[in-house]
């Protein structure tokens, strides 16, 4: 079945919140329900996996179109947040994860 069938299958008959994930390793797709002003949507959640295959933080960045794509972008391309991020590693202690990742239904892209 082609990407944007899938997608068309998963607005349709998708439950409102449920998430389906993607062979991109910390990309998945949201079901994002119906509002007052709008019909149900999708959403791409960007949320990078550790090394242990858990989500990195708990909520990722939900991304709607290409201009908030676009946007993001430049803003982890800007020097400047590589220099806070540095920063932030600096003062900062160091942070322990443990979590083990759970098994999906996959998303083919």
């Amino acid at each position: 079945m082609e990407l944007t069938e899938q997608l068309k299958t998963f607005i349709e008959d998708g439950q409102d919140w449920e998430r389906k994930a993607t062979t991109v390793k910390g990309v998945s797709i949201i079901r994002l329900p119906k509002t007052k002003n709008r019909s149900a949507s999708l959403a791409i959640d960007i949320n990078p996996i550790n090394e242990h295959g858990a989500p990195m933080k708990k909520k990722g960045i939900m991304i709607m179109n290409s201009a908030e794509l676009a946007a993001f972008r430049a803003t982890f391309n800007n020097e400047k947040v590589d220099n806070l991020v540095k920063a932030l590693e600096d003062v900062l202690p160091e942070r322990k994860v443990a979590s083990s990742p759970a098994k999906r239904d996959v998303l083919q892209i």
